[in-house]
């Protein structure tokens, strides 16, 4: 049985380490409430207790997921050892590169048409913690002319829409031509809406430059 928890904080996150394993080996929607409390050894009635819903569960791994990558990102946006020339193409890299585990892509079990809608509360979600943080190493570069930028907000959103558009195309699982293709214009692309330096933005993802 698993050991009761005073603190709140800390049986949800016994909850969520249980329920995130089996989403990704039955499924998100083969997975029951019932085989969460199974694992953990407690009653369905304790689940309930801290989640409405498995649908509640699941918001709060995405959660949890996209709070961890937040506080990594800003460590990295204000540390003295990550050259400001450096730091976007370091967030960016580091953001893609965690979309790759051992033996898949996170959150893949989503990517069905019965939970796609998880996805794009996921981006939006993504969009609008990763925006200040974007647009503040947008506007240090501005402030070093590192980067020409006439309009940071602007940037920003245009630098997360092409973001947005290399995660699709990562778990739509193109060609690795495709894909190569893809994340070279992409490069461009963000150089051009920083006012850059020509090749100052090369995204390296599994000891590979796509």
């Amino acid at each position: 049985m698993a050991r009761p928890s005073q603190d709140p904080r800390i049986r949800i996150t016994e909850v969520l380490n249980a329920a995130e394993p089996l989403f990704y080996s039955k499924g998100y929607q083969e997975t029951a409430i019932s085989d969460i409390a199974k694992k953990m050894g407690v009653a369905q009635g304790t689940i309930y207790y801290y989640f409405k819903s498995k649908e509640e569960i699941l918001e709060a791994l995405i959660h949890r997921e996209l709070t961890n990558f937040i506080a990594k990102a800003q460590s990295m946006i204000h540390s003295d050892e990550i050259p400001l020339c450096n730091k976007l193409q370091v967030v960016l890299q580091t953001l893609l590169q965690s979309l790759f585990l051992a033996d898949g892509l996170a959150f893949e079990f989503l990517y069905n048409e019965g939970t796609i809608h998880f996805i794009d509360k996921l981006s939006r979600q993504g969009d609008r913690l990763l925006a200040p943080l974007l647009l503040e190493i947008i506007e240090e570069g501005n402030r070093e002319h590192y980067y020409h930028v006439a309009h940071p907000q602007a940037a920003v959103n245009i630098i997360l829409a092409i973001l947005d558009s290399l995660i699709n195309a990562i778990y739509e699982k193109l060609s690795a031509e495709i894909l190569h293709g893809q994340f070279k214009l992409a490069e461009k692309l963000m150089e051009t809406a920083l006012g850059a330096e020509r090749d100052s933005i090369q995204l390296l993802i599994n000891n590979e430059l796509y």
